[in-house]
């Protein structure tokens, strides 16, 4: 039988500190609702096919976080095989800034980056080595569903362009750009006497309902947590994901008045209305999900593989410098991420600079016959679509923005569409990256599975 452990921790510290998620400096003034993060760390008695998952309420992961949680977990308890250490991030834009250089730093009393990560390091550390050492016999059921929570952000135009929250009265609107992911991925976990412990849920959307707030929110997976707590129990571990969703949010490009009217007559926010949709689809999803059949395969592998980097066209350079001087022309501070970013591009596509390398650690763990696989990137939606296609698992779920930050990566006609989300600045790598993460994760999955059928 597999043996799971659970953990959490807070992770809003008592100084000020900025937010994450923005192209200007916000200060934390307050607390919306907790950041948190949650741990499970699940093993089948050896410690080498070990998967310890750390989900945090962050827009993103560095390496240098990730190193130094691993770092302290070795240093705290040296039977614990770090390198099974999986950290995926919600996205919410309500969180801390613990890395130093997308901001200027506004000095006084407020918290540098490197004071915020040597904080989120002691945090993560404690909850794993707690979870750890707490495991105990579990049993796990996948579950798949839909649930309305994100949308495609990218609407068209007739002259090829594409805009990410565009307007869809323009009379030049023609479509969408993409596919739009409703899908709900789930694990649960019962403990040996058959009770309801746990869900490890994925869904593939960024958690930003509430995204320019001046205070600290998990946002939508706040009250998705309460939710969930209130259908299935106060003890109720949730472990949050984030699936394939560099082009969805939950932003509504059509039928944003008609959704508000509704929320309005049954009393709900924004947020309660997608945690309800959630539930229910859940509770469905539970009455009619048994756990796997023992024993449960488990397996895990852990690769860091190069990608190829994204080539600068002359007109993205040539973008890149009027959009940089329209920035800076308009107040936006230099040291800025976003204007040092545009001057990035410029200078790789010159030759000043080499393109920065695209350099990914990726996680896919095998549990019975489902699949987890991660990516570091805002992954457009088309690329989760096609691993999830020619997976030999009976179920495939995918993490993005984990063990790595990896920015966008676009597809083809995301690119030609242009807009934020697919051009150089958010994007170091493009479509021939892309193509070639599908075919290493395919890869990588594929190991784990005999040849025979997916089935354990």
């Amino acid at each position: 039988m597999l043996q799971i452990g659970w953990a959490t921790r807070g992770i809003i510290p008592d100084r000020p500190a900025m937010l994450q998620g923005q192209m200007h400096v916000r200060i934390a003034k307050g607390v919306m609702d907790p950041l948190s993060l949650t741990v499970m760390a699940i093993t089948d008695g050896e410690a080498r096919n070990a998967a310890i998952f750390v989900s945090w309420d962050l827009a993103l992961i560095t390496d240098e976080l990730i190193a130094g949680v691993r770092e302290r977990v070795k240093r705290e308890n040296p039977a614990i095989p770090v390198e099974a250490i999986i950290m995926p991030a919600t996205h919410t834009h309500t969180s801390l800034v613990y890395k130093d250089g997308f901001y200027p730093h506004p000095g006084k009393e407020v918290m540098t980056g490197d004071e915020v990560t040597a904080f989120l390091v002691e945090r993560a550390a404690e909850a794993v080595v707690e979870a750890w050492s707490s495991r105990a016999p579990a049993r796990v059921g996948r579950a798949y569903g839909h649930a309305v929570v994100a949308h495609n952000r990218r609407p068209a135009y007739a002259d090829g362009s594409s805009r990410m929250y565009g307007p869809a009265n323009d009379p030049n609107f023609t479509w969408i750009e993409g596919f739009e992911d409703h899908s709900l991925d789930a694990l649960f976990v019962w403990d040996s006497a058959g009770k309801l412990t746990g869900i490890f849920l994925d869904i593939p959307c960024p958690s930003q309902v509430d995204e320019g707030l001046d205070v600290y929110s998990a946002d939508f997976w706040h009250e998705i947590r309460v939710d969930l707590r209130r259908r299935f129990g106060p003890a109720l571990w949730v472990l949050p994901l984030c699936g394939p969703a560099g082009d969805q949010s939950p932003h509504f490009i059509l039928y944003g008045k008609q959704e508000k009217q509704m929320r309005e007559r049954r009393g709900l926010t924004e947020r309660q209305e997608i945690a309800d949709r959630v539930g229910r689809e859940l509770e469905r999803a539970l009455a009619c999900t048994t756990p796997m059949e023992e024993p449960v395969a488990l397996a895990h592998r852990m690769k860091k593989i190069s990608l190829t980097p994204r080539k600068i066209t002359k007109p993205e350079r040539d973008w890149s410098v009027a959009e940089r001087e329209r920035v800076v022309r308009g107040k936006m501070d230099p040291k800025l991420w976003y204007p040092e970013r545009l001057q990035q591009v410029v200078d790789i596509h010159d030759g000043k600079i080499p393109p920065p390398p695209v350099d990914v650690e990726m996680h896919v763990v095998r549990i019975g016959d489902a699949v987890v696989a991660t990516n570091p990137f805002e992954l457009y939606v088309d690329y989760g679509l096609r691993i999830k296609a020619r997976s030999p698992a009976e179920q495939t779920i995918l993490s993005q923005i984990t063990s790595g930050t990896g920015w966008y990566l676009p597809t083809e006609r995301g690119v030609k569409g242009g807009g934020y989300g697919s051009i150089p600045v958010v994007s170091i790598a493009g479509p021939e990256a892309g193509a070639e993460l599908v075919e290493k994760t395919l890869e990588t999955i594929n190991e784990l599975f005999p040849k025979a059928g997916a089935k354990a």
